[in-house]
Order: C-alpha cells, then structure tokens, then sequence
C-alpha cells in the first residue's frame, strides 16, 4: 500500500512513512463539503504554495460535484473510500462531525495518508487515544486543526505574562458565545458529537491550556441541556501556580457574540478581543506597571498558518503543537469537564 501514492513516500519494511524529501508539495482530499472546508482549506490554500487541493467527496455526490465546480477542485470521488484509495492523494482534511472524526482518521491513516483532521480531535478521550495510537503505528501525521495555535497573537499573550508587566497571573476568564439557533445544525444533534463543549467551548478551554498548561483539576461545572446537547457550559479550572480559570460556551446566548480572553494579575490586566480568530482584527490591551496600551495583531488568517504548518509537517517532519499527543490531553480535559457537570463523555 503506497504511502504517498509514488511521488511523495513510500513504506520502509516496518510500515512507517518515509518521506521522499524531494517532494514540493502536499496533495489533499477533502471528506465532505461542509462550510468549514472554505474557510479553513480552500481560502488559504490559494496563498500557501505547496499545497493542492486535488479532490473531494461527499455524501451527497451532487453537492460534491457543486462544491468542487464552484472551487476548482478538479477531481469528485463518489465515495469516501474511492478517495483514500486514490493514489495522488498525500493527505486527507477531515471536516466531518465530530462523532465521526474518528471513524474517518482510522481510514485515512489505513490508508497511509497523513490527515488534518478539525477539531475537536475526536468525541471523547478513548476515541482520541485510539487515533493516537494508529498514527504512531502507521508513522503518518495526525495533525488536530486548532488553528488559533498557529497565529502570532497567543505568542505575544505569553510574552506578556512572562514579562511581568502584569505582575503575577492569578485568575483568567475566557468565553465564546454565539447563538446557534436549534433545528438542523449538527451541533444540536447528540449522536453526532453536538454540544457547545466540543464546538465553540474548545476555543476557550484550549486558550487557557496554551498560557497556563494543562489544568491540575476541575473545581466545578455546570451544563444546561437541550435534547441531551449542553447548549451552556461554564467551569472553573485550577492551574499551576494556584492560576484559576473561567470558562463558558454557550450556544443560546443573550447577545450576539461574545469572544473574550482576560488575564487578571496582582498588578493588572489583559483584555484579548477576538483571541480565537484574531484576524478578524484582535486587540491586546494591557493595562500593568507600564501604564495602559492596546495592540493590535498580525491580520493574516489563523488558517493560513495552520496549512503552512501542516504542510512542512508532511513534507519536513517539522514538528507541530497540535499534534495526536497533545489532541489526547485536550480530550482527557474536556471528559472531566463534562463528568464535572454530572454528564457522560460524548458518543
């Protein structure tokens, strides 16, 4: 079975991915059409030289068809399994639900394809693990797409702690909360991995992860349900040092949007607007021992970076942050906040 269909790779005698380091640039499929795939792929794949987006499929073969007419998607595969099995595929984009992340993953990695997969990484910790664990045998890339990770702006946040300009960090708040009418949305659809969590409640529990590590414990939680599917969930966190955490994702909120990242010191503050899509103009203002400022921040996306980074994973092995081990502890954490809200991990 070809690891790269001939021109990228091949398999040594133990089943890993050799790199052929001659190699320009990566080839991707896409399972599905959902919306996302514009945003996070095809959008910055026109500026990203090295990557091309070769074909799609879909489960409605007419709308694949549309999409990829609509894109310049050359090839249309009729079925998700026409597509891993098409030799001039390198790398495969997992936009799928969340409860089938997974399922998919374990294909495309059966198949000897390094996959970016959207987060969350999989439902829940066991299936994570599980993913994980084929990855490191198959010596192919898993790559989880948080691409906030990968923009300057989370950077600059830790440059700030450590300069202590606010002196040292005590609390954070961080929220994202967007009303998501129910109906047929999948984040409404249990079976599907829906719930505000493993949405938009990612953005937040993953921001205070990369400033502070990861959690030491879970003090509380509290969900409100619709059909099983937490459409607010607020919990407190305790990180190293004694740093406590705030975090809530809601689905039915009050206002339009609230996107908020706050960092309160025992000798100021930081105020982050739009930390998670920080190129829809993000300000940083700082309010410590140096008297008060606002910054702004890089406006290239956060999904341009994101493909850059898993293309030089592919072709380089260069590392990446978002990788299957670190995917796994995000899982782990986000179990315990739902068993902090009395609620079982997602199917």
């Amino acid at each position: 079975m070809p690891c790269w269909g001939g021109a990228a790779g091949a398999f040594d005698g133990s089943r890993r991915c050799v790199v052929n380091r001659d190699s320009t640039s990566v080839r991707i499929g896409v399972l599905g059409a959902a919306r996302i795939v514009e945003t996070a792929l095809v959008e910055p794949g026109h500026e990203v030289d090295g990557v091309v987006i070769g074909c799609i499929a879909a489960r409605d073969s007419h709308r694949a068809r549309a999409y990829a007419e609509r894109h310049g998607i050359p090839t249309v595969h009729a079925t998700y399994e026409d597509l891993l099995a098409d030799p001039d595929v390198d790398a495969v984009y997992v936009p799928l639900p969340a409860a089938l992340h997974a399922r998919w993953t374990l294909a495309a990695l059966d198949a000897g394809k390094h996959v970016l997969v959207e987060k969350p990484f999989t439902s829940n910790a066991r299936t994570a693990e599980q993913v994980a664990r084929a990855a490191a045998g198959a010596g192919t890339l898993v790559m989880e797409a948080y691409h906030s990770h990968y923009h300057p702006l989370i950077g600059r946040v830790r440059d700030l702690l450590a300069s202590d300009e606010i002196g040292r960090p005590v609390s954070a708040y961080a929220s994202f909360c967007v009303p998501i009418p129910p109906g047929r949305n999948i984040r409404w659809d249990l079976a599907l991995g829906g719930g505000g969590l493993l949405d938009i409640g990612y953005y937040p529990v993953r921001a205070l992860t990369e400033l502070f590590g990861e959690p030491e414990d879970v003090l509380q939680a509290r969900a409100w349900l619709r059909g099983g599917v937490d459409r607010r969930l607020e919990a407190t966190l305790v990180y190293a040092g004694g740093v406590t955490g705030s975090i809530v994702s809601s689905m039915w909120s009050r206002r339009l949007v609230e996107k908020r990242l706050v960092i309160e010191g025992d000798a100021g503050r930081i105020r982050v607007s739009s930390p998670y899509h920080p190129h829809r103009g993000a300000r940083i203002r700082v309010d410590g021992r140096r008297g008060s400022r606002v910054e702004g921040t890089d406006r290239r996306s956060t999904y341009s970076y994101q493909l850059e980074a898993f293309r030089d994973a592919v072709l380089s092995r260069h590392p990446v942050a978002t990788d299957a081990a670190a995917a796994v502890r995000h899982a782990h954490t986000l179990d315990q906040l739902y068993a902090a809200a009395g609620l079982a991990p997602r199917p």
